[in-house]
C-alpha cells in the first residue's frame, strides 16, 4: 500500500455533494415557480382574483422549497461525516474541505429567506 493516498475517494464524495447541491437548488427553484404560478393564475382568471393566496400552489411551492433546503443541509451533514472518516493521507495538502458545505449552508439560508419572503406576502 502506498503512503501517498488516493484523493479520488474524496473527489467522488465531493461530486456527490455537488449533485445534491444542484438537486436542492432545482427543488427550491421549482417550488418558487409553483408558488408564483398561483399568482399568475389569479391575475389571468378573473374568477380567481378573490381566491385566498394560501391555496394549493402556495403550499405545494412551500413544500418543494423546504424539501430543497432539507436536501442541502442533509447532504452537507453526510459529506462532513464522510470526510471526517477518511484517512488524512487521502486528502491532498492544502485542500479546502469545507467549501462545498459552506455553499450548501448559504444556499439553505437563502432558501429560508425566500420562504420567509413568500410567507410575509400572504398577509
Amino acid at each position: 500500500m502506498s503512503d501517498t493516498g488516493d484523493p479520488r475517494v474524496l473527489f467522488a464524495a465531493e461530486r456527490t455533494l455537488l449533485a445534491w447541491t444542484r438537486t436542492s437548488l432545482a427543488l427550491m427553484a421549482f417550488g418558487f415557480v409553483i408558488e408564483r404560478f398561483g399568482l399568475v393564475v389569479r391575475l389571468l382568471v378573473p374568477a380567481m382574483a378573490s381566491a385566498p393566496r394560501s391555496g394549493l400552489s402556495f403550499w405545494l411551492g412551500m413544500g418543494f422549497l423546504l424539501l430543497g433546503i432539507s436536501a442541502a443541509l442533509f447532504a452537507s451533514v453526510q459529506y462532513r461525516r464522510f470526510v471526517h472518516s477518511l484517512p488524512s493521507r487521502d486528502i491532498p495538502r492544502g485542500y479546502r474541505l469545507h467549501t462545498g458545505i459552506m455553499m450548501n449552508v448559504v444556499l439553505a439560508l437563502l432558501g429560508m429567506g425566500v420562504v420567509f419572503y413568500l410567507f410575509r406576502g400572504i398577509h
